[in-house]
């Protein structure tokens, strides 16, 4: 096994380790803010390498039982992949040749986690360039140069990966509740979220004010529901659910459980975090939310139920 640095196994902390452990904003948002930056860097090589795909899903990256991954990336006839590993916090490059290249998580500044993994790339044959400046973040600072961002704490990188993975899997059985076309469930690194989408299959009106990127995200009427860790702005995780375009009366609909909430500023409902957490079953719940959201859009949207809708063969 072959590592660029040593690798970092930090002691893990008993204080959560609960299916669904604890994630207040507060108590990890410099880990956030400079994981954040470090996701942009590897979706952005993603992006880079791979052929396009409608709505931009060429970009995401994906949950792994230990973190996120970008899925495996061609270059040449070889192919390769980067993998957030936050259990034993390294990030991992499996190559097709048979090596893989480690390099490990620990508090440091966002220009040097760019600088190391370019360098591994460089030096295994991978000579990928990306635009350094980050998306959908205010105050952008170019990642090559972001020297103020540089917290990593393993145990609440730990817990956001355990989130992800929870989430993942309830996402991937409410997917799996629709026949029509939808996307995979997939990590955002722009925003931040865990996010899976169904399309009614109709052509949307155009958005007004919408840049590239929007324009072909939401060229088709849409459904979305996802996981969001907060920010600065909004310290509180929250899962969502909207429509695109928004139906009529959505905003007045009845969603499960009671503890969810509309925003008007947003156009989405919302279910806190900690309301599926501290909830008797919480898969359940969150399971209840996004369906009961999806029902109330699509009915109000007027959405091919009979057709869209699977019903699974018994």
């Amino acid at each position: 096994m072959e590592t660029t640095t040593q690798d970092a196994k930090p002691e893990q902390s008993t204080e959560d380790t609960a299916s669904w452990p604890a994630l207040p904003f507060d108590a990890w948002a410099a880990t956030q803010e400079t994981l954040h930056m470090w996701t942009q860097i590897v979706g952005k090589i993603r992006l880079k390498l791979s052929p396009p795909e409608n709505h931009f899903w060429q970009s995401a990256l994906y949950v792994t039982p230990r973190g996120l991954t970008t899925s495996p990336m061609a270059y040449g006839d070889r192919t390769f992949e980067i993998q957030f590993d936050f259990v034993d916090h390294n990030l991992v490059i499996p190559i097709s040749d048979g090596t893989t290249r480690y390099m490990a998580l620990y508090p440091r500044a966002v220009a040097d986690f760019y600088r190391e993994l370019m360098a591994i790339l460089r030096m295994n044959g991978f000579d990928v360039k990306i635009n350094p400046l980050p998306q959908e973040v205010p105050n952008p600072i170019r990642c090559d140069i972001d020297t103020v961002h540089d917290a990593y704490d393993a145990e609440y990188a730990r817990r956001f990966g355990q989130v992800l993975a929870q989430s993942d899997q309830v996402f991937k059985t409410f997917r799996g509740r629709f026949a029509g076309k939808r996307s995979p469930v997939h990590f955002w690194w722009g925003a931040c979220d865990l996010a899976v989408t169904r399309f009614s299959g109709r052509r949307a009106p155009e958005r007004p004010g919408a840049d590239r990127v929007q324009r072909e995200s939401y060229s088709h009427e849409c459904s979305s529901v996802g996981f969001w860790p907060g920010n600065a702005a909004a310290p509180t995780p929250v899962y969502y659910a909207y429509f695109a375009p928004t139906p009529p009366g959505f905003a007045e609909a009845s969603v499960r459980p009671s503890s969810a909430y509309y925003s008007q500023e947003m156009g989405e409902f919302f279910l806190n975090y900690d309301d599926v957490r501290s909830a008797a079953d919480p898969r359940a719940t969150l399971l209840d939310f996004l369906q009961s959201a999806y029902d109330a859009g699509a009915d109000l949207g007027g959405w091919d139920r009979d057709a869209l809708d699977w019903k699974p063969v018994r």
